[in-house]
């Protein structure tokens, strides 16, 4: 599937605004980067030569169990690790050649709170512009405040601020120098379903206007909801990187859920040919694969054992079944359909 994604809408005043704009808004090649192994001798592979090319304003997902190589990844683009080999460039310049361009690039907004709780947002955001060495008249600091609804909360201290405050006070931070690529670490790992949601509009809202978004999240319901694109990374490796929609078809699997109309004590012989279990006296659950069985069949099967159908509903895949799928399901606790998950990464 064609993946068709919109021109960023990059700040005149910013100092990445003078680059011709990219073919891709991130581009990793053969990127690896390893470790000296605690505690004996060795080293350990964290990156095995990772390629990753984000689409300009592409929301994309990068999913992965515990240890998979997420943060390691983002830590290089962000220049906060030293990387072994290969190459990373944001926005068109190369961490190694144009290291300043670069950083001025990407904006992150990491798993951690780190804010001095004595500084309020409008100081932190402030501080952050400078930092940058964005010109106070184009600092946008009130603008910022408001679209992540802080307005009001502009000369409290950080410490006042609820943990969902924080959390969207970091994003406006990531922000300051108006970067075209944002990245987000587990941005929504331990709040709760109402921030959460809030959280994704605001994220949606910035990727319509233009910003690319990269988020490592371990919410499988959350990047199917958000992602174009997701890819996933397994021991330091690329396993997949597909639009959402072409990976979801990528397991063959749906089941037809039937409620009868009389109670049932076995399953009907005439379903034999097919994956078929009771879940309830009335309640009847036929597995099946699209490309090899017809739901007509299925129908007809039940219509020869004389079966009525008071309902019936389907389930399909969904990424998880993705996920068990390419990594084995080794680390099947370590993400979740529906948030209950660690947060290391």
């Amino acid at each position: 599937m064609k993946v068709t994604v919109p021109t960023p809408m990059v700040d005149t005043a910013s100092p990445i605004a003078s680059v011709n704009l990219p073919a891709h808004a991130v581009e990793v090649r053969g990127l690896t980067k390893t470790y000296a192994a605690a505690g004996k001798s060795g080293e350990k592979l964290a990156l095995k030569g990772i390629d990753l090319a984000i689409p300009r304003g592409s929301l994309f997902g990068l999913l992965g169990p515990n240890g998979a190589g997420k943060s390691t990844l983002i830590n290089i683009m962000a220049g906060l690790v030293n990387k072994t080999s290969g190459s990373v460039a944001i926005w068109g310049n190369d961490t190694d050649a144009n290291p300043r361009q670069a950083r001025s690039s990407i904006g992150i907004v990491p798993q951690e709170l780190n804010m001095d709780p004595f500084f309020t947002p409008r100081e932190m955001l402030e501080l952050q512009a400078g930092l940058y060495g964005v010109p106070k008249r184009e600092r946008r600091t009130e603008e910022l405040l408001a679209a992540v609804g802080l307005a009001d909360k502009a000369d409290a201290y950080a410490r006042s601020l609820s943990g969902g405050m924080k959390r969207r006070l970091m994003v406006a931070k990531a922000m300051v120098h108006t970067p075209p690529v944002l990245v987000l670490d587990e941005p929504t790992a331990g709040v709760d379903i109402e921030l959460r949601r809030l959280l994704w509009d605001h994220v949606r809202k910035l990727n319509r206007e233009g910003v690319t978004v990269l988020l490592t999240t371990h919410y499988l319901q959350e990047a199917e909801e958000l992602c174009d694109t997701i890819a996933i990374i397994n021991h330091g490796s690329v396993v997949a990187c597909e639009p959402t929609e072409t990976l979801l078809r990528r397991v063959d699997n749906k089941a037809l859920m039937v409620q009868t109309d009389r109670d049932l004590t076995a399953v009907p012989p005439e379903l034999a040919g097919f994956t078929a279990e009771l879940s309830g006296p009335r309640r009847l659950c036929v597995r099946y694969k699209p490309s090899r069985q017809r739901v007509d069949a299925i129908l007809a099967a039940l219509s020869a054992a004389g079966v009525g159908i008071a309902d019936l509903s389907t389930e399909e895949s969904d990424l998880e079944d993705i996920f068990l799928q390419l990594t084995g399901g080794a680390h099947a606790q370590a993400i979740s359909p529906q948030g209950n998950a660690g947060h290391a990464a």
